[in-house]
Formats: structure tokens, C-alpha cells, sequence
């Protein structure tokens, strides 16, 4: 038998359903919206940065399954990071913390939360 990752991985379900970093950030020092036209998804990511390394993080939006959980562990993988590090974050690392096999067509769902996290750290806002 051979085993092959789900779309919808057990990460991305729980992740979906249960999001550890999704609300509002109060204080937040760095503040990012973008959606992705094609298919709606809406991502906003709130980061508090005390000095460079980010010490909390939350996010909030309308998006699906696999960018919701995306951007939950993206959230994760930042906090305590310097803001250099931070960039760094690809999106192969946040592919093998869902652990899931993504389409081509939905690698935008996956990718969504990192340019708004770019945005963010550049200064770019909503």
C-alpha cells in the first residue's frame, strides 16, 4: 500500500477548525491585507515587533481551508523570530507543516499569507 498525502491533511483540518493565532492583534507594530482575486481568499496579518524580532502575531480574514491554515502556522513559525528570519519563511516550510501534497491551481491558498507577511514587514498596510 502506498501512502499519499490528502489535500485536506489532518494539520489542515485542525488548523482550519481550530486556528491557534486567528483574531485581532491588539498593539500590533506591522499590519498587512491582500486577497487573492482569483478565487477571494482574504488574508490580514497583524505583527507586534519589539525592536526586530516579532513577539506576537494574529491574523484575521475570509479565505479557505488551506489558506486559513496557512496562515495560522505561518503565524507560528514567526513569532520569536527576528524580522530577517522571518522573511526567510518559504513556502516549503509551511508545506511540510501541513503536510500535505498542494495542487499547482492552489499554491496561491498556501503562498497568500507569506507576501502579505512581506508586506507587512516592509511596511506595506491595509
Amino acid at each position: 500500500m502506498i501512502a499519499t498525502r490528502a489535500l485536506y491533511s489532518d494539520v489542515i483540518r485542525e488548523r482550519w477548525r481550530r486556528p491557534r493565532f486567528r483574531g485581532e492583534l491588539p498593539g500590533a507594530t506591522a499590519v498587512a491585507e491582500d486577497v487573492n482575486p482569483l478565487c477571494g481568499d482574504r488574508v490580514r496579518l497583524m505583527l507586534r515587533l519589539d525592536g526586530v524580532r516579532i513577539v506576537a502575531a494574529g491574523f484575521v480574514g475570509d479565505s479557505c481551508a488551506i489558506c486559513t491554515a496557512s496562515a495560522d502556522v505561518l503565524a507560528e513559525l514567526v513569532v520569536g523570530r527576528p524580522a530577517a528570519e522571518a522573511r526567510a519563511v518559504a513556502a516549503g516550510d509551511l508545506l511540510a507543516v501541513l503536510q500535505a501534497d498542494i495542487r499547482p491551481t492552489r499554491m496561491r491558498c498556501v503562498t497568500l499569507p507569506l507576501s502579505v507577511l512581506a508586506q507587512a514587514l516592509n511596511g506595506g498596510g491595509a
